[in-house]
């Protein structure tokens, strides 16, 4: 089940940077497209779960469901959707693959948790092959806001990264607490915050939006990207750990790549093919504590 939910979680991701890359294009103000993705799918979630007598409405004023939505939502999204006005979603995806890199620094430097010198090859390896990946298509332009959309996409990966560990420590402490709805408490936040950052900074107007791709965008990014996708990723970092779930970010530009090959007739290089075997040998790296573990409860199911 581990295998599956990663499977599908990293698909739905994978397609995600070129859906949001849509919806900015098409018209919709970045801030708001993002608050409402997440507060829509938050309180859809959340709405659902209360139907079914799974969570209560006291969880929604947890503190720690706040700060988890500040990070993992609001900083990483808000810092991603406003970039992706400046830089391609090829840009975005190589610069987000940073993520699990920052996760095992701040677990080292902050938490004072050991990391293997294998898990560090393994992100740097993986790393490596997401920018031979994505190279042939970097064409780019430098300017200053090139630049800037560079560094605040850096800055949200901080707080994802910040957020993934403190969401596995919420979640040690919520045992009880469904991990959909703690999901969908922490959406609803950061879904608040993004909107509430739109109404400030952005002008919620329709006038030129092209509306089959922008509503396309924003219900494939409600439903898929942050409905499924999310609710697995806490799901997994419930049963393994915080790094496991963040490794994502190294598979989604192969993903892109190969959804444009074989829908598209994209070309494929030799540099794309020796990228996709580095992210894989780096994930296998990486996550061999967990591959070892899967393969324990396997035996001692069939024992």
């Amino acid at each position: 089940m581990i295998g599956i939910a990663f499977t599908v979680m990293c698909l739905i991701f994978g397609t995600t940077f070129l859906a949001i890359k849509v919806g900015v294009e098409a018209g919709l103000p970045p801030f708001l497209s993002a608050g409402v993705r997440f507060f829509a799918a938050g309180a859809i979630l959340f709405i659902a779960m209360k139907l079914t007598g799974k969570v209560r409405w006291s969880l929604l004023w947890r503190k720690e469901m706040l700060l988890i939505g500040a990070g993992t939502t609001f900083g990483t999204f808000s810092a991603l959707y406003w970039a992706e006005q400046y830089v391609s979603s090829g840009i975005g995806a190589v610069l987000s693959a940073t993520g699990p890199m920052m996760i095992v620094i701040l677990q080292s430097v902050l938490l004072r948790q050991k990391t293997s010198r294998i898990t560090v090859v393994g992100c740097m390896i993986s790393f490596l092959g997401v920018v031979l990946v994505v190279l042939p298509g970097l064409a780019v332009q430098i300017s200053g806001l090139w630049l800037a959309g560079c560094l605040v996409i850096l800055l949200g990966e901080l707080c994802y990264s910040g957020g993934a560990l403190y969401s596995k420590r919420v979640m040690d402490a919520f045992r009880e607490t469904n991990p959909i709805a703690l999901n969908a408490a922490q959406m609803i936040h950061g879904g608040w915050m993004l909107l509430l950052l739109s109404a400030i900074t952005e002008p919620w107007s329709s006038e030129g939006w092209q509306y089959l791709p922008a509503m396309g965008s924003l219900l494939y990014l409600i439903l898929f990207g942050s409905m499924i996708a999310h609710t697995l990723f806490y799901w997994l970092m419930e049963r393994t750990n915080p790094l496991f779930p963040t490794t994502w970010l190294y598979i989604s530009p192969p993903i892109a790549v190969g959804f444009g090959a074989l829908l598209y007739g994209e070309h494929v290089s030799w540099w794309m093919l020796a990228g996709v075997l580095l992210i894989v040998t780096g994930l296998i790296l990486m996550n061999n504590g967990i591959i070892r573990l899967v393969n324990r409860r396997k035996v001692r199911s069939t024992a």
